[in-house]
């Protein structure tokens, strides 16, 4: 048998990446990373995940103090001001520590990092900056990057059409910034900048934000956001941009068609998806093509057709989260030592890391009515004792059930840490709980949580406090 290299190298340091070969080498295989940025971590941790959550925490507090709410609470601030430069550097701090943690952990597990692009040169070898390097499995974890918007051309270095690396890192508040797309990403940066004093302006070609999340969370998160000032022209399409001196011009029609208009902004924010990253692979060197939505293929253990190629995370088919990637990162591990790596798709939660926060686990109401026959079980978190006494009475939590079996398949939250929340759910759904399996277990009082109980209680019709 011919000698590799590595047993492993895994191509991308994202969070895919980077944790798939932490674990190989904790497994005892000669491991590699390529990667080309400067630091690991990937676009998560360099200009996602983790510099976003920065700005947002950061933002919060700053709205709670400028607003006066804190004022209702005994704690009073007679002159507060921003400093957008000292927000900006504790979010490169975080950044730079966390990356920093990944190189360490590394050096730690001896595994080398190959700085660089990779591209194939057969199904065994690649090449990162003009070196031959061969490994035993290759594992493509290159993750995605930002969807392009034909007519509307990013620049993130002139500040005015940016995209969501571009938004984090602008230096002066925008008077009124329009984010195209009412996403994830669009409404999170968008939160951002408007709790700094930005008016923001949320164009969205559906005629509901949020798309993919529960209709019932989609129409309230649409009410909560414009009572905090956002502003919406749904079913509405951009179909060009130009920037210029002072701003930009945007010009919108209806989705369903009609007469087009303008808006001025100071900063367009692009955030309309995100799109896997296969070119440069060299992927038809080892004949590997892609599916219709530009994402490689695998079958259940993450395996491509190509014998010893793996792949794993935004390139592949799912959901393009963060915790999907680690998930499978870890599971492609396994699979390539030998063990048993599984990920259970059914059960990946997502975070919009709003105020208050959205999260969600499963079926939506109306993906779970068309499976079957389901009860639902609903409770206000203005009825839950510690949202009530922190003065957080928006959202609710819904719980999704079969009927026949009571079987928990899907559940919905908003409520001021919904993100943190939704673990439990996720939790009771890896383990099939029943709506009475989470009704029977004693929560601890008071907390947000109490509010998932009530929820599983009333999916049986009797929650105590409504």
């Amino acid at each position: 048998m011919a000698d590799f290299d590595y047993d492993v190298l895994v191509i991308g340091a994202g969070p895919g990446g980077y944790v798939a070969a932490i674990r190989a080498a904790q497994l005892g295989l000669k491991t590699a990373c390529a990667e080309s940025r400067d630091t690991l971590g990937g676009t998560c941790l360099n200009v996602g995940c983790i510099p976003s959550k920065a700005l947002l925490h950061a933002s919060e507090l700053f709205e709670e103090a400028s607003s006066g709410a804190l004022a209702k609470l005994g704690v009073k601030i007679d002159k507060m001001s921003l400093d957008l430069g000292a927000m900006q550097g504790q979010r490169k701090d975080a950044v730079k520590g966390l990356t920093g943690g990944i190189e360490f952990l590394f050096k730690k597990n001896k595994i080398d990092w190959l700085k660089g692009r990779a591209s194939f040169t057969g199904a065994n070898t690649v090449e990162i900056a003009g070196k031959t390097v061969t490994a035993k499995n290759i594992v493509i974890a290159t993750g995605s990057s930002v969807t392009p918007l034909p007519g509307v051309e990013v620049d993130n270095d002139k500040g005015l059409i940016v995209d969501s690396t571009g938004a984090l890192e602008l230096d002066k508040v925008p008077g009124h910034m329009v984010v195209i797309g009412g996403g994830v990403i669009g409404l999170e940066l968008g939160s951002v900048w408007r709790r700094v004093g930005a008016k923001v302006t949320v164009v969205e070609y559906l005629d509901q934000i949020l798309p993919g999340m529960d209709g019932e969370v989609r129409k309230e998160a649409n009410k909560i956001f414009k009572k905090q000032g956002f502003e919406y022209k749904l079913g509405t399409k951009v179909t060009g941009a130009q920037a210029h001196k002072k701003g930009v011009t945007l010009t919108v029609e209806p989705a369903a068609g009609g007469d087009n208009e303008t808006i001025e902004a100071d900063v367009v924010l692009v955030s309309i998806g995100r799109r896997p990253n296969t070119d440069g692979l060299g992927l038809d060197k080892i004949g590997l093509e892609l599916n219709g939505r530009g994402q490689i293929e695998t079958d259940h253990d993450f395996a491509t057709k190509v014998p010893g190629v793996w792949a794993i995370g935004d390139v592949i088919p799912g959901p393009m989260l963060a915790h999907k990637a680690e998930d499978e990162g870890i599971a492609v591990a396994e699979n390539i030592a030998g063990l048993t790596g599984i990920v259970n798709h059914d059960v990946i939660p997502s975070v919009v890391y709003t105020s208050p926060e959205i999260a969600g686990v499963g079926l939506t109401e109306e993906a779970a009515r068309e499976k079957g026959v389901i009860k639902v079980g609903k409770f206000p978190m203005m009825a839950n004792s510690r949202a009530k006494t922190n003065h957080e009475p928006d959202g609710f939590v819904k719980i999704i059930a079969d009927a026949q079996t009571d079987k928990v398949v899907g559940v919905w939250i908003i409520a001021s840490v919904a993100g943190t929340m939704i673990a439990q759910a996720a939790q009771a759904m890896e383990f099939g709980a029943s709506s009475e399996d989470i009704a029977y277990t004693c929560h601890a009082h008071p907390t947000h949580s109490e509010a998932i109980k009530e929820a599983a209680m009333a999916v049986m019709g009797k929650p105590i406090h409504m």
